[in-house]
């Protein structure tokens, strides 16, 4: 019944759009026949009808898809009454959610001040005038679109779409026993599971039925915060995030499956309801006291029009009391006593009156009870969602953190791959100067092994000086050996067998060892060496 009201308005919405003429007549080229029947898409069909008829999207600091949700919105808080129309009350409802979502304070003063200008007007607002005040933000000054675009998709989701809970769980599987985090949306009649809160990857539903269960598990495999929904033929254990989590999980799946019992809708609809049948139980009883006081009204009126009477009576026979004074004397008496029972007749009827007005009273105070007992429960519903807000923001400012602290980490690396650069571009720097450097001393070793090879031929010329010279000594000396004893120390006589190199000097041949000449290459190559590291 309720789906058939919502989609009359809807309908009502887009012939209103179509009627051109306001003849309240729709010619059947303009309707379009749709096989496939979804209600969401059903309204969108309807809004693109009349939305760009009725509003003017330059005005709007929201979008068209927000617009179209206030729509929604709007079908769902109106009368069943047409043409279509929100009452304050259901306005204040609706700025209360919405500011709510986004996570800012109620004004009640603000609201007051527009509600005087709009008792003032005609006391309710259209859709198109509905859009129009959150478009201009009126109630959400210093909100950014996105913001009032997320607390208007919350609204929408919780009010249209029956969405009562959602958030990220761990479910255990049924095939392989493991723990898998989804996002949860609970609906009045599902608890749907999803790969991410995009919602475009659905993975299962859990049917929640009058025969569901849920129950509370202890802690066991490591994971904490455990439940079981135990349905007919299947059993699920789901894991929250905290104790907190855990129980508001508890209590929304408990209440669905309470209303599911009761044979009752969603728990927005019946809130709905009861706030229209409060409407209409305070309209008709303001109604009754209005008839009931007219009632008196004239009930007085009638006496004041039998006093006037009875004056006149007594006024005439008082002119007749001169004709007969005994006559007017029993007249007098006589009148005197109708007079006394219309008094007390009319004291009896003050008196009902006021147990009347009393028992008014009564209820009214009962009335006003009970109304400061649901402003308590509501006070303390608030309450709850500011220490859920509070629990976002913690979260929030974790998130922030941990995202500071990649960025630090992010940003050492990058100051170490700075650094590694740096190391490289020396050791590049260095191996090109330790090539320059053996170059160097490639071109000296060849340098040096030219001035040995220039020593050698000077050597070859000097060995066949000295043969010469010796065989000129074996001549003129009575012995070669007293010869060669002179030259003890500057020449090394060449032995049977001995074909090694020969050493020359500046002094001539031999002037020292093979061992002298080694040590003194050693110590020329670690001067070399020295200079070199020196420059």
């Amino acid at each position: 019944m309720w789906l058939r009201d919502e989609l009359l308005k809807s309908i009502w919405h887009a012939f209103t759009a179509l009627d051109v003429d306001q003849r309240g007549k729709v010619s059947k080229s303009q309707l379009k026949v749709q096989e496939e029947f979804d209600v969401l898409e059903f309204n969108k069909m309807c809004w693109t009808l009349c939305y760009k008829k009725n509003i003017c999207a330059q005005h709007l600091l929201i979008s068209d898809d927000d617009a179209f949700k206030v729509w929604c919105i709007f079908n769902f808080l109106s009368e069943d009454i047409y043409p279509l129309v929100i009452v304050t009350e259901e306005i204040e409802y609706f700025l209360r959610k919405l500011m709510e979502a986004m996570g800012s304070g109620w004004s009640e003063e603000k609201f007051a001040d527009y509600k005087l200008q709009l008792n003032t007007k005609k006391n309710c607002l259209t859709a198109w005038e509905l859009i129009e005040l959150v478009g201009r933000r009126y109630f959400s000054k210093g909100m950014n679109q996105q913001t009032l675009s997320m607390g208007i998709t919350e609204v929408f989701q919780e009010l249209i779409l029956d969405v009562l809970k959602q958030g990220y769980m761990m479910k255990k599987g049924h095939k392989r026993k493991n723990w898998t985090e989804r996002w949860f949306v609970l609906r009045p009649n599902a608890l749907s599971y999803y790969v991410c809160e995009d919602l475009l990857e659905k993975k299962g539903d859990i049917i929640v039925d009058r025969t569901c269960c849920v129950e509370s598990l202890p802690d066991k495999e490591g994971k904490k915060c455990l439940f079981i929904i135990k349905c007919t033929d299947k059993s699920f254990e789901i894991s929250a995030s905290d104790k907190k989590k855990k129980q508001e999980w508890l209590q929304a799946i408990q209440t669905c499956i309470q209303l599911l019992r009761l044979g009752l809708s969603s728990p927005h609809r019946e809130a709905r309801l009861r706030r229209r049948e409060l409407r209409q139980k305070q309209q008709a009883e303001e109604d009754d006291l209005a008839e009931r006081m007219k009632q008196l009204q004239v009930a007085n009126e009638n006496k004041q029009r039998q006093l006037e009477g009875m004056k006149k009576k007594i006024e005439e026979a008082a002119a007749k009391a001169g004709m007969e004074e005994h006559r007017r004397k029993q007249i007098q008496l006589d009148l005197q006593d109708r007079y006394r029972l219309d008094l007390e007749r009319e004291k009896l009827v003050r008196q009902q009156m006021e147990e009347q007005v009393a028992q008014k009273s009564c209820e009214l105070e009962q009335y006003l009870q009970r109304v400061r007992e649901l402003e308590e429960m509501h006070h303390r519903l608030e309450e709850a969602l500011e220490d859920e807000r509070q629990a976002k923001q913690d979260e929030e400012a974790m998130r922030k953190l941990q995202a500071r602290l990649l960025e630090e980490e992010a940003a050492k690396r990058a100051e170490l791959e700075q650094i590694h650069l740096q190391q490289q571009r020396a050791l590049s720097q260095t191996e090109a100067e330790k090539q320059e450097l053996v170059a160097k001393q490639l071109a000296k070793e060849r340098d040096l092994q030219a001035a040995m090879l220039q020593l050698e031929i000077l050597f070859f010329f000097f060995q066949l000086a000295e043969k010469y010279d010796l065989i000129l000594s074996f001549l003129y000396t009575k012995t070669w050996k007293d010869k060669v004893a002179k030259h003890e120390g500057l020449v090394r006589l060449i032995q049977p067998g001995d074909k090694g190199p020969q050493r020359i000097t500046n002094w001539g041949p031999a002037s020292f060892t093979d061992a002298e000449l080694e040590l003194r290459k050693k110590s020329w190559q670690e001067s070399k060496n020295q200079g070199a590291q020196a420059q």
